[in-house]
């Protein structure tokens, strides 16, 4: 059974995509830092649908805490699939913008990412197939009053996708982006009316967790081998 490692699986994006892997037959590894109770919940109901999957806690921001706590994770076998969906937002316009709030968002998306990847690509790359997938934001591609530095951590993202895509594209890894757009979730509900969402996007409705899922499924599976170092929007048309 191949195992995938998914970060920030606690999300509305997160369960969608961890519930997905497994019912593609995947061991999901369901990361989560902050929010473990809602990550054993999405574990349990994995579990009681028949699928494989298992907690894995971790802050992505601290390197060595990553890499220590990689080590068991690898003692079990490499994940060949990298779902990297952890993220965060301290929305504020920069000229109110402090320092942390830079480096913290930056720290999860970013750091995250290098963190959780980096340990596991030599392992990777002997097996000669994997799929690493990041989440961006269509906030990269269009840009977000009050989100330059969210922004700023996606863009980063996407760059480091297409440039990994070219260092491991040989051994049978692709290395892909997704750019969910405006995606139903509670906190999606908290700031934008279903008027205001059908506003701005042309398909006039918010997209829901699982479509980006299905996308993460398909880029995951054999069917998406020639596919690699892109960022594949999910947004009703709104870039």
């Amino acid at each position: 059974m191949k195992r995938a490692l998914v970060t920030g699986g606690s999300s509305p994006i997160g369960a969608a995509i961890c519930h997905k892997l497994a019912g593609n037959g995947l061991h999901v590894l369901l990361h989560a830092h902050a929010s473990r109770s809602r990550a054993q919940e999405v574990v349990e109901r994995i579990r009681a649908e028949g699928g494989s999957a298992e907690l894995w806690c971790c802050d992505l921001t601290d390197a060595d805490a990553t890499r220590q706590g990689l080590a068991p994770v690898l003692e079990a076998g490499v994940p060949q699939i990298i779902v990297h969906n952890a993220g965060t937002h301290d929305d504020v316009t920069m000229a109110g913008m402090a320092p942390a709030q830079w480096r913290d968002v930056l720290a999860v998306s970013l750091d995250g990412f290098f963190n959780v990847v980096q340990p596991l690509l030599l392992p990777l790359t002997r097996t000669r197939w994997g799929r690493i997938i990041a989440l961006s934001s269509i906030t990269a591609q269009m840009g977000n009053r009050g989100q330059v530095n969210y922004g700023a951590a996606k863009a980063g993202l996407e760059g480091a996708v297409r440039s990994l895509a070219r260092e491991v594209g040989s051994r049978g890894i692709t290395v892909n982006a997704i750019a969910p757009g405006i995606i139903a979730s509670p906190a999606t509900a908290a700031v934008m009316s279903e008027a205001d969402i059908a506003a701005v996007v042309p398909a006039r409705r918010a997209g829901q967790p699982e479509e980006v899922a299905d996308l993460v499924g398909f880029l995951a599976s054999e069917q998406a081998a020639y596919i690699s170092g892109q960022t594949i929007g999910v947004n009703g048309g709104m870039a």
